[in-house]
This record gives C-alpha cells, structure tokens and sequence, in this order.
C-alpha cells in the first residue's frame, strides 16, 4: 500500500518554498507520494499533513485536515511558530521522522461557534485559537452581555472579547493579558480586552460549559482564528461550545510544554540551569 503524506507550503516565501521542494524529493526516494494540497482539497487519503510555513499556514491546514482527523507536522517558517513542532534547520530531520512513520499525536480541542442574528437566522464557524468578538470598523466600542451556561455573569463595554483554547492561550489571548494554560487541560478562556468594568477580568471555565455573548450596543465583528468573519449587529446572540472535531498535531520530540514556552519565548532561566549543574 502507497503511504501518502499532504503538502502544504507558505506561498510567498521563497525559503519555504525550497524546503517544501527539498522535502518532497527526499519523500518521494524513500517511496513516499506527495499530495499538494489546498483550501478545496481532502486529506481523507493521506497519514499526514506536512506544513512547512508558519502558525498562519498551519491553521489552513486545520481548516483542510480536522473533520478528516489528519494529524499535522509544522515546520516553522513565520515569527514565534508556537503551533509548528521544530524549525527549518531540522527539516532532514522531521523528513527522517517522516519516512520512517515516527510521530505521536497532540489532540487540540477547538471551539464551535453559533451567531444568532436578530432575524432569527444563524451562522456558524468553528477555531482552533480563538473567537474574538469585536467591534466593527464603524463602531467606537461594542456592549455586551456575558453570560455562562445559561446564567448572567457580568455586562460591560470593551473594544472586544476573546474566547480562546487552551491552544490560543499563547496566541492573541496572551497579548490581552489572558493566562497560559496547559494544551493537555481542556478549558474555555475569556479574556476582555480594554473592558469599561470593575469585573473584567480574565476567566477560565470548564470544557463543556456554554458560553454567550449578546450584543447590547454597536455592531460586531467575530473574527475565528483571525481569518473568518461572521458579522454580528446588535442584539444578535454569539455562542461558544466544545468544538465537534479537535484538530490532531503530530510531534517527533518529547519536550514538554514548560520547554516550548522557554524556546519560543526565550524565558530567562538562568538560575534553574544553574541549579540542574548543581544537582
């Protein structure tokens, strides 16, 4: 049986571009069928998703390979790459990991999202970072009332809310002021963003609780992932829920997530080193 690894590459970089190029010839001598893919394509055929780009390509590989469950492997080629498993100076050695079928999975739990216009009619999207709830390009500040499962929590103004995983901690929740959360605990992060409130703080709910954001005053704009929009006027109704389909990451290294936070922020743990001499 044919082993079929799905391509997808950073389009405007001419560095990537030769990494995907190397990459596939080394694939394809060691009996490996390369598909190029694309936002219109299926991954159903194939074992993995091999990006080489940065966290923006990765998340259209989500939107290609999570109802199909296909894990995907980043090669980091953008800024910080928090979502992409090694960098570009390991490429022979991710292609090896390839060939010879050495990987483990990372399931990442996504969010579903519902907007209810005021007509009744509804939208729906789904990300695997974050759902941020804005105000449009028309609007000074958007008011909204928060409530969680069910039940009214707290009604202010703010230029946005995010909703984020537990994967988007490090994204634009982070840049809020939101925690950082483990990917391995399942959670719902709300974090408000220049919010006109004494209770706006950051919050982090359980997995399967609901979460709804109803729009007071001004229209919005809820943005999935920084790359789909669904508008959302006044008196319209967004709700977050527990995504159906998780997005799979494959991993070749077993650097624990304390470690990834160290490399791709360049925390200063000096004196932890020090002490790992010492003992």
């Amino acid at each position: 049986m044919t082993r079929r690894v799905a391509l997808l590459t950073h389009d405007q970089r001419e560095d990537a571009k030769e990494s995907a190029k190397f990459a596939e010839q080394a694939l394809i001598k060691a009996g490996v069928h390369v598909e190029h893919i694309t936002e219109n394509s299926t991954t159903n055929s194939c074992e993995l998703v091999l990006v080489i780009g940065g966290d923006g390509t990765i998340l259209r590989a989500a939107e290609i390979a999570r109802q199909e469950a296909t894990p995907i492997l980043g090669i980091n080629f953008g800024h910080v790459g928090f979502l992409a498993e090694e960098e570009p100076d390991s490429l022979h050695k991710v292609v090896d990991a390839v060939v010879a079928g050495n990987w483990t999975v990372d399931t990442r739990m996504t969010i579903d999202v519902q907007v209810t216009l005021p007509d009744g009619t509804m939208e729906t999207g789904w990300a695997l970072n974050e759902a941020s709830v804005e105000k449009s390009p028309q609007s000074r500040m958007i008011e909204v009332d928060l409530g969680v499962d069910g039940r009214g929590l707290s009604s202010f103004k703010a230029d946005n809310i995010l909703v984020a995983t537990p994967t988007g901690s490090t994204a634009y929740s982070f840049s809020a002021g939101g925690p950082i959360v483990w990917p391995d605990v399942e959670a719902f992060l709300i974090t408000p963003v220049a919010a006109h409130a004494l209770f706006a703080r950051p919050l982090v709910v359980g997995p399967d609780s609901r979460l709804d954001v109803v729009i007071q005053a001004e229209d919005a704009v809820v943005w999935l992932d920084g790359r789909r929009a669904i508008h959302a006027p006044v008196e319209s109704q967004v709700t977050v829920t527990r995504g159906r389909y998780p997005v799979q990451l494959a991993r070749i290294n077993n650097t624990p997530f304390s470690g990834r936070l160290v490399k791709k922020f360049h925390l200063p743990v000096e004196g932890w080193r020090r002490r790992e001499v010492r003992n």
